[in-house]
């Protein structure tokens, strides 16, 4: 369930091993690229930690964060 904090959308998802999450990752940045929307996240082996703000609207969560973070929950 992703979690609003720090005018913020957050995320943690786990994985069997680094190669799943990598997969993850590189489907979610098609997606991003598609929205135009780019998330900040990190990776470590089998942890993919993915955080939304909108940095043209002041760092604040809007639906752009909402329609990512969605998307990225139908893979």
């Amino acid at each position: 369930m992703w979690k609003e904090q720090d005018n913020q959308l957050k995320k943690t998802f786990e994985f069997n091993d680094f190669q799943e999450a990598f997969a993850f990752m590189t489907r979610v940045a098609f997606l991003a690229e598609q929205q135009g929307h780019h998330p900040n996240w990190s990776n470590v082996y089998n942890t993919v930690e993915i955080a939304l703000t909108t940095h043209d609207e002041g760092n604040i969560v809007t639906e752009k964060d909402r329609k990512l973070a969605e998307a990225i929950d139908k893979i």
